[in-house]
């Protein structure tokens, strides 16, 4: 996928003002307009500027874009920074104009469902006192967190502008609880926390969308915990009892004998909470001892004497 430069397509200045971003589109999109222009990439450009303009114009995907740095050139590969929007506070207020398969990757990636999640929250109401708009960010939290429930303090960034029209971020700390057993997508509602009301209107609320930090030793897939352990071939043919980490604590498991690489064991309602806990599942993945020195390959070479053993031999071969 490739770096779009949004400014420099629409020959701007990172610093310029948004009357500078909407004028900048107007001539732009006179000079590339297909119906009147003579351009022979008109109809390209004129698509690549809308884009551009449905970034730069507005605050929250301006600043959401401006959060990936100025050391990106156009045309570079890019991937997207782990967790790059986390913690960043939108309204989403939806796209203006085209269709979002007229858009390229680049803004998919960061903008489209997929991505940054524009397009979710509604419009402000109208009127004098009127309820203000919902905001949408997301956290990362650890798995302990959801396994024990906890207390959190979280920083946001919000866009804001300026008195001449320059946007920028500022920051707000909230402390949130995180109820046991919250899993990867599902929400937390901050009531009050939006946006302020105009008039005597309430303040919206804020939607946490919760994401877990990847974990050095498990996986989550719905309500249950995944564990690959690593255990030795002797462990894995004669059987063995061996400890187990999980996020409630160390604990011993049976490992039967003749097992195999990836066969699973599971413990029973040790995944994540809820009214149907998910399970705990260990992974077998048989670890083979380096044959470093002369004792170790000749155990290795009475194994290939003594055993009669092919693992190739549902191959045919």
């Amino acid at each position: 996928m490739q770096y779009k430069d949004y400014y420099k397509i629409m020959g701007l200045s990172r610093d310029a003002t948004q009357d500078q971003i909407k004028r900048a589109y107007r001539k732009l999109a006179r000079k590339y307009h297909p119906d009147v222009s003579k351009e022979k990439n008109a109809e390209e450009r004129f698509k690549e500027v809308g884009e551009a303009y449905e970034v730069l114009k507005d605050p929250e995907k301006r600043a959401a874009y401006d959060q990936l740095g100025a050391n990106w050139k156009a045309g570079q590969d890019f991937r997207p920074p782990p967790n790059w929007n986390e913690g960043f506070e939108f309204r989403g207020g939806g796209f203006t104009g085209g269709d979002a398969g007229e858009y390229s990757d680049f803004f998919e990636q960061l903008f489209g469902r997929a991505g940054f999640g524009f397009g979710t929250a509604g419009r402000r109401q109208q009127g004098f006192h009127a309820r203000g708009q919902d905001s949408h960010a997301k956290i990362h939290i650890d798995l302990e967190d959801s396994f024990r429930g906890a207390t959190r303090s979280i920083t946001l960034n919000a866009p804001e502008m300026d008195g001449q029209g320059h946007v920028y971020t500022k920051q707000r700390t909230l402390n949130i609880k995180i109820p046991k057993g919250i899993k990867p997508g599902q929400h937390i509602k901050l009531a009050g926390q939006g946006n302020p009301g105009s008039g005597r209107g309430q303040a919206g609320d804020l939607i946490l969308e919760i994401e877990f930090n990847k974990h050095p030793f498990y996986r989550v897939a719905e309500s249950d915990i995944y564990l690959d352990l690593p255990i030795a071939p002797w462990e894995a043919a004669l059987g063995a009892r061996v400890k187990v980490p999980t996020p409630e604590g160390v604990v011993d498991l049976k490992i039967p004998a003749n097992s195999q690489q990836g066969d699973k064991l599971r413990l029973k309602g040790r995944g994540l909470s809820g009214k149907t806990p998910g399970d705990f599942f260990v992974v077998l993945q048989i670890a083979l001892p380096p044959a470093h020195t002369e004792k170790s390959k000749s155990i290795y070479q009475a194994m290939q004497k003594e055993l009669d053993f092919n693992p190739r031999q549902s191959l045919g071969v």
